[in-house]
C-alpha cells in the first residue's frame, strides 16, 4: 500500500510539473511580462560580461561589437519561432522533437545531449561565482565553495516554474541596483585604456576579417541555448498573449543578454583590461561585488537546472520509462554539475562551447525549418505537433538524419578540418545544411514517419481546438 502511495506522489508530481506532456490549455495562465522575467535569469548572468570582456580584449572592442548585434538577430528570430511554436502547443523543444521530425527516441537523444548542455553551463556558471567568492575570502577552499553553491540551487528549484517567477521578481530590481552601482563606480576609476572604448583594438587585429568571425563563433557558443531554452517556459504562457508575446520574449532577453550585458562586459574588460568579471567585479564593488556575483549566479543556475531536469526526465522516461519525477532530477543535474566543477570544467571551455554551438543551431534550425517550411509551405507532416508516443514512430529520419549529419559535419569544421572560414563559421554552416536536410529528407520520405498508424484512432481534437482559440485570442 506504502509503494502505491509513493508511485501515485510520484505520478502528481510529474504530471503537475508536465516535464512529460505538454501544458493542458487550462493551465496556460502565465502573461508574456511573467516570463520574460522568468528568461532575464539567463540573461542577466554575468556570463555575458566575461563574453564580451574576452572577444574585446582579444579582437577588438568594434569586432565584439558587430557580433553582439548579429547575435541578437539570429537568437532573435530563432528563439520568437520557438516560443511561438511552444506557447501555442504547450510544450517545450524536447517535447515538440517528438512530433516535429524526431520521433520519441530521436527526440530522447536530443534531451539527452540538451540536458548536458545545460548541466555544463550550471558548472561554468557555479565556477563564475565560486571564484568571485574565494577572490574575497581565499582563505575559503575552493571545493567547499563549490559545495555550498551547488548545492543550493536544488531547493530553489524544488516548486517548479512558479517559484522561479517569483525567485527572479524579487532578485531583479535587487541586480540592477548592483549593476548601476558597478558602472558609476568604474566611472570613477581611471581607466587603463586612454581612448573611447569602442576603438580598442589589439595589435595585429582589424575591424572584420578573421577577428570578427572567431567573435561571432564565439556568440555561436551560447546563441543556440539561449533561443530554445525559452519554450521550457513559453509553453504556460496564456494563449491571448501569444501573438506579442512571442516576439517580446525572443527578442528582449536576447538583447538583454548580448547587448546590455554584452556591451557592458566590452566596457568593463576594455577600462579595466581585465576579462575575468569574477575578478573586475569584486575589485569595483568590494563584498558587494562578491554579493552581486552570487546573485547573478544563482538567477542564471536556477534555470539551466530546471531545463535540464525536464530533459533528463523525457530522456529516461521515454527510453526506459523512469518516473522518478522532475524533482528527483534537479538533484541528479545538481550533483551532475558540482562533479564537472571538482572536475575543472572551465579548463575545457573552448572545446565544450564548439560542440555545443554546432548541436543547439543544429537542432533549433531543424524545428523551425520543420514548422515554417515542411508543415507549412511544403504540407508534409501534420499541422500540430503530436507527442504522445502511441502515436508516434520511434525515429523519424527528418530531424535524427539531419542534427547527426549537420552536427558531424559541423564538429569537423569546428576543429579546423575545412579550413580557418569554416572553422569560424562552423555552427552557422551546421545550422544551414541542418535546414537544407530537413527540406530534403522531408520531401524524400514525403512525411512517412511523422505519424504510425495508430494516428487514424486519435478521437480528441484538443491540438485543433488549442490553434483555434490562440488565433482567436484564447476566447
Amino acid at each position: 500500500m506504502r509503494s502505491e502511495e509513493t508511485a501515485d506522489q510520484q505520478i502528481e508530481t510529474t504530471e503537475s510539473d508536465h516535464s512529460l506532456s505538454k501544458v493542458p490549455y487550462n493551465e496556460r495562465k502565465m502573461g508574456w511580462l511573467s516570463i520574460t522575467n522568468i528568461t532575464f535569469g539567463i540573461a542577466t548572468a554575468i556570463f555575458y560580461f566575461q563574453i564580451g570582456s574576452v572577444m574585446a580584449l582579444q579582437f577588438g572592442a568594434i569586432n565584439a561589437l558587430i557580433s553582439a548585434a548579429y547575435a541578437i538577430i539570429v537568437a532573435g528570430i530563432m528563439g520568437t519561432v520557438i516560443v511561438y511554436l511552444s506557447a501555442r502547443s504547450g510544450m517545450n523543444v524536447n517535447l515538440m522533437s517528438r512530433g516535429g521530425g524526431f520521433g520519441y527516441i530521436g527526440a530522447s537523444l536530443t534531451s539527452l545531449i540538451y540536458a548536458s548542455n545545460f548541466i555544463m553551463y550550471c558548472a561554468l556558471e557555479g565556477m563564475i561565482l565560486v571564484f568571485a567568492v574565494h577572490e574575497f575570502f581565499p582563505v575559503i577552499p575552493v571545493w567547499l565553495l563549490i559545495v555550498v553553491f551547488g548545492t543550493l540551487v536544488i531547493p530553489l528549484n524544488w516548486f517548479g516554474i512558479k517559484q522561479l517567477d517569483k525567485l527572479q521578481k524579487w532578485s531583479l530590481p535587487i541586480f540592477f541596483v548592483f549593476l548601476i552601482t558597478a558602472i558609476v563606480v568604474s566611472f570613477m576609476t581611471p581607466s587603463k585604456y586612454d581612448g573611447a572604448f569602442w576603438t580598442y583594438m589589439p595589435e595585429g587585429m582589424q575591424v572584420g576579417g578573421t577577428a570578427l568571425l572567431l567573435c561571432i563563433g564565439m556568440q555561436h557558443g551560447i546563441i543556440g541555448l539561449t533561443a530554445l531554452i525559452a519554450s521550457d517556459y513559453a509553453r504556460f504562457l496564456k494563449p491571448s498573449h501569444i501573438k506579442g508575446g512571442s516576439f517580446a520574449i525572443g527578442f528582449i532577453p536576447q538583447i538583454f543578454c548580448y547587448g546590455v550585458m554584452g556591451g557592458l562586459g566590452i566596457w568593463f574588460g576594455v577600462r579595466l583590461n581585465e576579462p575575468n568579471p569574477g575578478v573586475y567585479i569584486v575589485h569595483l564593488l568590494g563584498i558587494g561585488g562578491a554579493l552581486f556575483t552570487m546573485l547573478t549566479q544563482v538567477r542564471i543556475n536556477v534555470t539551466n537546472i530546471y531545463s535540464s531536469s525536464l530533459s533528463l526526465s523525457n530522456f529516461f522516461e521515454n527510453v526506459v520509462n523512469f518516473k522518478p519525477g522532475r524533482r528527483f532530477w534537479v538533484v541528479v543535474a545538481g550533483v551532475a554539475a558540482m562533479v564537472l566543477m571538482l572536475g575543472g570544467i572551465t579548463d575545457h571551455l573552448d572545446a565544450a562551447l564548439t560542440f555545443q554551438g554546432v548541436f543547439l543551431m543544429s537542432w533549433a534550425a531543424i524545428l523551425v525549418t520543420d514548422f515554417l517550411v515542411v508543415k507549412r509551405m511544403m504540407k508534409i507532416g501534420p499541422g500540430y505537433y503530436e507527442e504522445r508516443q502511441e502515436y508516434l514512430y520511434k525515429w523519424n529520419p527528418v530531424g535524427v538524419w539531419s542534427l547527426i549529419i549537420s552536427s558531424l559535419l559541423g564538429t569537423i569544421a569546428a576543429l579546423g578540418y575545412m579550413g580557418p572560414f569554416m572553422q569560424s563559421t562552423a555552427a552557422f554552416f551546421a545550422a544551414l545544411l541542418a535546414a537544407v536536410l530537413t527540406i530534403v529528407i522531408a520531401y524524400i520520405t514525403k512525411g512517412k514517419y511523422y505519424l504510425n498508424d495508430n494516428a487514424e484512432k486519435i478521437n480528441d481534437i484538443d491540438e485543433r481546438d488549442i490553434l483555434v482559440k490562440s488565433k482567436a485570442g484564447g476566447k
